[in-house]
């Protein structure tokens, strides 16, 4: 179960030119490599939730993207891109050593994960999409399903707040947190580590690729769509997903039938974050997959 451990050690990476933070937890033989979701929030919330494999005596890794956490935030919105992040992590794995790794992606960090294991299969042994996607315009269109439950009339003002670009009127805003406390996580109180995340998110990079809030695709990766190239991925995928989830299981089963050696979990009693409101079931099932898997 999750808790917040210090890291071993901490590290400070050049990429080109800027300063990216990465965390280093454990000393074992495997390592899983953590992308965190956004863009633009710290690892925080990701990190805290794996950080604790280190008793199963994995070495767990994850990192400040760039424009969060305690990595540099340049003002430069050609940067907010998925090939440069890619790029980016890449570099992070070789100036760290870490050899070949189990790659474990949360939401926007699954979309990073897929473009990464596209271009650098050679680096991974498993891979593991947590609460994501592969196909943008599909998600979209599971969204507005999502959406549509809050009733018509409610749809209706969101599209009103969403031509007229208000997104910050306190009646859209009440709809999102709705959609939130539904389809993000669904606990009454969510985890610290969340919260410390949420409140330090740079929404440039967020606003640049993604959108205004979690219910809107309006970004540079609107549409983004890797379901034709997933066959091409022969190693092992773990694909997880929360039966509430906002990146939904009909997401989750898309991408596991396009892929040619990849298994489905999805989570009761969940939504976007299984490893906080549905412990119990989460790790023993990341920790079989893992165990199967070890020696790549």
């Amino acid at each position: 179960m999750w808790r917040e451990i210090q890291p071993d050690e901490r590290f400070e990476i050049d990429v080109d030119g800027y300063r990216v933070v990465a965390y280093s937890f454990g000393t074992g033989s495997e390592t899983i490599f953590c992308l965190n979701g956004g863009p633009g929030l710290p690892c925080d919330y990701l990190r805290e939730a794996h950080s604790c494999l280190v008793e199963k005596g994995y070495r767990v890794i994850a990192f400040d993207q760039l424009g969060t956490g305690a990595s540099d935030r340049p003002d430069d919105p050609s940067l907010w891109t998925i090939g440069r992040y890619v790029e980016e992590t890449e570099t992070v794995r070789k100036a760290l050593g870490l050899g070949k790794v189990h790659m474990l992606g949360h939401s926007w960090g699954g979309w990073l994960a897929i473009e990464y294991a596209l271009t650098y299969a050679q680096n991974l042994k498993t891979l593991i999409l947590e609460d994501t996607v592969a196909d943008m315009p599909h998600l979209i269109s599971e969204l507005e399903r999502l959406r549509a439950a809050l009733g018509p009339e409610t749809v209706s003002m969101m599209q009103k707040h969403e031509a007229q670009g208000t997104y910050n009127h306190p009646e859209y805003l009440a709809a999102v947190t709705i959609l939130n406390y539904r389809h993000v996580c669904r606990l009454p109180e969510w985890p610290a580590p969340v919260r410390r995340s949420l409140d330090d998110w740079n929404m440039a990079p967020y606003e640049t690729m993604q959108g205004p809030n979690e219910f809107l695709y309006i970004g540079n990766l609107k549409d983004w769509n890797r379901i034709a190239d997933l066959p091409r991925l022969t190693l092992p995928v773990l694909i997880t997903a929360g039966e509430h989830d906002e990146l939904t299981p009909a997401c989750a089963l898309r991408m596991k039938l396009a892929l040619p050696n990849a298994e489905l979990r999805v989570f009761a009693n969940a939504s976007h974050m299984p490893f906080y409101e549905n412990p119990q079931d989460y790790y023993p099932a990341l920790l079989d997959f893992l165990a199967r898997h070890e020696a790549g």
